[in-house]
């Protein structure tokens, strides 16, 4: 495998109004949603053989679940069920350019995908991937916090590890109590990657440079942090790079971040310099931002090669 992800799993409702809440929304379509599948289905977008560790209800958004990474040449063998719990539902409100008001449903007390247990991972499969990606709502809850550290341990920082930050509050029931089991994860990472306010949540601070050093010295040897509107900052052991923004007109911003994940995993096993993967996952996530769904909104690597050369002819 060349991508294998493990964390949240669910089904999209995106209304098809934008500028307008949901008591006034009359139609909506469904997609394939979560973090770390959307980072599969991303990855295999650009020719990635990838695949999911996450669970689903035992229902009919399950069924497709497994019918929606099919067709996205995702391997779906990871993905197990729940019979006592219900697959997850994810609405959205869109207010662009930058309001995009997020509710779950069905994750409370727990979901499917907070239920992956210690015995039910493919710790072989952990081990053999060439990029491990996990999140950090994997931690927020037993059997998944103990089922995504132990994968993490049985990997022992092979190849690229990368520990996607993911803070969702609704999940938590404080910001220091998520601090205490992201550090414990961090310490197996290679590769961490967050915004401003999950970089707070992992070392304390919002101050990008500050909060780069922070993970790096507890233990990641790169450090991806995702400023908005100022751009990416990345650091490794070559040095630091200052990426700057791609300028877009915003349709929905929820799927960015995973078009950024799938790509940079797709340039990390290519072997480019950090500077490149990261503009080039930059790009991928402009493109995302101007599209309305997540999953199918994820582009090929042409689309994000030329992107990438008619913005560079803009500037």
């Amino acid at each position: 495998m060349d991508v294998l992800t493990m964390g949240r799993v669910g089904v999209d409702i995106y209304p098809n109004q934008s500028g307008v809440g949901l008591e006034d929304v009359t139609s909506f379509t469904k997609y394939l949603g979560g973090s770390a599948t959307n980072v599969a289905v991303a990855a295999a977008r650009h020719g990635r053989r990838s695949a999911v560790i996450t669970r689903t209800g035992d229902d009919p958004l399950g069924r497709f679940v497994h019918q929606a990474l099919q067709g996205y040449g995702v391997d779906d063998r990871f993905v197990t069920s729940v019979p006592s719990l219900a697959t997850p539902v994810t609405l959205c409100e869109i207010f662009p350019p930058d309001h995009f008001p997020i509710y779950f449903y069905g994750r409370t007390p727990t979901a499917p995908d907070l239920q992956i247990g210690p015995g039910e991972v493919d710790l072989d499969a952990v081990r053999s991937a060439q990029i491990f990606w996990m999140t950090g709502t994997g931690l927020c809850q037993e059997p998944s916090r103990s089922a995504t550290l132990g994968a993490l341990e049985a990997r022992g920082r092979r190849g690229h590890t990368v520990f996607d930050l993911d803070y969702r509050p609704m999940f938590w029931e404080s910001r220091e109590a998520a601090r205490v089991h992201y550090r414990a994860a961090l310490g197996h990472a290679t590769v961490a990657v967050g915004n401003l306010d999950e970089c707070e949540t992992a070392v304390g601070t919002r101050d990008p440079e500050q909060a780069a050093a922070a993970l790096r010295e507890l233990g990641v040897a790169t450090a991806i942090v995702k400023r908005g509107p100022h751009g990416v900052l990345a650091v490794d052991d070559t040095g630091s790079y200052d990426i700057p923004p791609i300028t877009v007109e915003v349709l929905n911003g929820l799927g960015a971040g995973d078009a950024f994940g799938g790509a940079l995993c797709h340039m990390l096993l290519s072997g480019a310099p950090l500077e490149a993967c990261v503009r080039f996952a930059n790009a991928a996530g402009a493109i995302v931002a101007t599209r309305l769904a997540c999953s199918d909104a994820m582009p090929t690597t042409a689309e994000v090669s030329t992107f990438l050369e008619e913005s560079a002819g803009v500037r």
